[in-house]
């Protein structure tokens, strides 16, 4: 046991030193545990060995996997019902062609101009046509656009979009069996019972100290995850269903949702996320920065023209449609699971997921840079609509005039 708690408290080291980095950069958590997973493997592989890190042991993939199990429950878990009720058309419009565009347009851009096999061009797709709910809902978090219907309509769409991925993550790649059969009819099932078990479990046996709300989750996920598997199917795919499916429950539980991140990304989303950027070859990217850059370049292009005539189409003027179109060209947690998912399955090379993850990486960081520094909708901002409030509610005649002696 020697050796596992020293490579637990060396990768617990890397993920306290990937939380200092993302509070002194002002970046998401997500992403440093990326980037220090990546230069870790470098920087360690390179004086120790390539299997210093341990990342194929069977408890590290383990806790990893439990990780990106629950921060796609969370991520479905945040779709706010009455906003979608009210907003549907415009998010659903929105989250379609998040998806669509970006994911035909760069598997061609793969196919056709770098060359990759049919394979892996679809799954580039797939990994490059997310928008990141982290990234995004991480921005509204901290301009307080989450508190507004424009925010929320926002996030309605990304949920949408990355919906899309998930889907098509399972019925492009996962091989269509009787298994297949079983866990799709086991599935339905228990999607449509989960919205009325789990409020009257939580009644019943809840704010106990044996946290029996949480234990209920996590067997319904990872028995579900476990089916996913049996089927050759992804593990995460159900548990984002189920947190859509229970968004309505467990997602206006907020201390519930609490213990739950604290479990999350206090313990098991750093095993992910340091995992997944280990497999990251520098010299890769170094023998083929145009790969990456092309691949940047073309999700944002095809994001665009997907995303902005929709904005206007509902009548959003320039600047919100420019910050809604930046933000859903982000991408950052399901496109490093699509891309891993790729990896383990060998439908793409290291070196291709090397190319994919810093694709969906430099997603992840230049369009909020250029979001947040040139189309912030500052008039949408909580402060700056009680401050107009306040303007408009004063007597018209309450203007402070300067007096003569």
């Amino acid at each position: 046991m020697t050796a596992v708690w020293t490579l637990f408290t060396l990768w617990v080291g890397l993920a306290l030193i990937a939380s200092l980095l993302s509070v002194w950069l002002r970046v998401s958590t997500a992403l440093t545990e990326i980037c220090v997973g990546t230069l870790a493997q470098l920087i360690l592989g390179t004086a120790f060995g390539a299997t210093i890190l341990g990342a194929d042991e069977g408890w590290i993939k383990f806790l990893a996997g439990i990780g990106a199990i629950m921060l796609t429950f969370l991520a479905g878990a945040e779709l706010d019902p009455v906003v979608f009720k009210k907003k549907w058309k415009e998010a659903t419009a929105l989250g379609t062609v998040g998806f669509v565009f970006p994911f035909l347009g760069c598997a061609a851009a793969a196919y056709f101009v770098l060359g990759w096999e049919i394979r892996p061009s679809w799954l580039a797709g797939v990994a490059l046509s997310t928008t990141s709910v982290a990234v995004v809902y991480a921005v509204m978090i901290e301009t307080g656009l989450n508190k507004t219907e424009y925010g929320k309509t926002v996030l309605a769409a990304c949920f949408i979009n990355d919906l899309g991925t998930v889907l098509a993550l399972g019925f492009i790649f996962a091989p269509f069996t009787l298994k297949t059969l079983a866990f799709a009819v086991i599935a339905i099932v228990v999607f449509a019972a989960l919205p009325w078990v789990t409020p009257r479990f939580n009644r019943m046996f809840g704010n106990r100290p044996s946290e029996m709300e949480i234990k209920f989750l996590l067997f319904c996920l990872l028995g579900l995850g476990a089916l996913a598997g049996w089927a050759d199917s992804e593990a995460v795919l159900p548990a984002y269903v189920i947190g859509m499916m229970l968004a309505g429950t467990v997602g206006k539980d907020h201390a519930l949702v609490r213990r739950l991140r604290a479990i999350t990304f206090g313990l098991l989303t750093p095993f992910y996320f340091i995992r997944a950027g280990s497999f990251v070859a520098i010299p890769a990217l170094i023998a083929a920065p145009f790969a990456f850059f092309f691949m940047l370049g073309a999700k944002m292009v095809s994001k665009f023209f997907g995303v902005y005539p929709v904005t206007r189409f509902y009548k959003t003027p320039n600047p919100e449609a420019m910050y809604t179109t930046l933000l859903m060209s982000t991408g950052l947690t399901f496109g490093t699971i699509s891309s891993l998912f790729g990896l383990t399955h060998g439908i793409i090379t290291q070196a291709q997921y090397s190319i994919l993850v810093a694709g969906v990486i430099g997603s992840a960081v230049i369009p909020t840079l250029i979001a947040n520094a040139f189309y912030l909708p500052r008039h949408l901002l909580p402060e700056a609509k009680e401050e107009a409030e306040r303007i408009m509610s004063e007597p018209t005649g309450a203007v402070d005039l300067p007096q003569s002696d």
